[in-house]
């Protein structure tokens, strides 16, 4: 039987939490200096210092590290997005732009080294599905939409159709923001934010 079995459940789960932060750390280097498609997962391996077998415990491929990476940022930025939308006090618009502003900015640092050393032709990586932490990120948009429809601040539509409208937008203008130089959040956050607000006002409004 293996050390680990004899360790006190607490110190097992604290390790196993390490494990993960030690891969997913390593991954984020390994993408940002390899690029996505170059790296491997001997390449992550090496640079966490665990043995192969102690990685595969936690994930099968290098697809499964990076949707991991994408549900740890969606956890990191819900936070964010909850909280500026409990600050906007139900101003609609304020909401779209404070949140695309945190959006981009997020993105930016959080592809801080990514964008210093990506191939220029390697494309953005999307997780194809949605993980939970994602699932979370779309319902809070997606109460802010209904909350803009029952103040009649926003359009009367399908506040899912609202919702994946507005993350869309931001994922694409972020995607192409990150791969230009230098990266501009500010012009990305008022682009994608003059589109949102102004194609929103093209749908049914609420009756007077």
């Amino acid at each position: 039987m293996s050390q680990v079995a004899y360790l006190p459940v607490g110190k097992r789960e604290q390790t196993k939490v390490q494990n993960r932060l030690a891969i997913l750390d390593a991954a984020r280097e390994v993408f940002g200096e390899l690029g996505y498609e170059t790296a491997t997962v001997r390449d992550i391996i090496r640079r966490t210092g665990l043995a192969a077998g102690t990685f595969y415990n936690y994930y099968r491929s290098k697809e499964e590290v990076f949707a991991a990476l994408a549900d740890d940022g969606a956890h990191r930025f819900g936070p964010i997005l909850k909280a500026i939308r409990a600050q906007s006090l139900g101003d609609f618009e304020a909401f779209i732009s404070r949140a695309l502003e945190a959006y981009f900015e997020f993105i930016a640092d959080e592809h801080q080294n990514w964008i210093a050393r990506r191939p220029p032709d390697e494309p953005h990586i999307h997780i194809q599905g949605e993980t939970p932490e994602m699932a979370a990120v779309f319902k809070e948009v997606r109460d802010a939409m209904e909350q803009a429809i029952a103040g009649r601040q926003g359009p009367v539509s399908d506040p899912d159709y609202m919702a994946a409208a507005c993350i869309a937008v931001a994922r694409e203008v972020g995607d192409k923001m990150l791969e230009r130089r230098p990266v501009d959040t500010k012009g990305a956050a008022e682009f994608a934010t003059a589109m949102i607000l102004n194609g929103l006002k093209g749908l049914p409004k609420a009756p007077a």
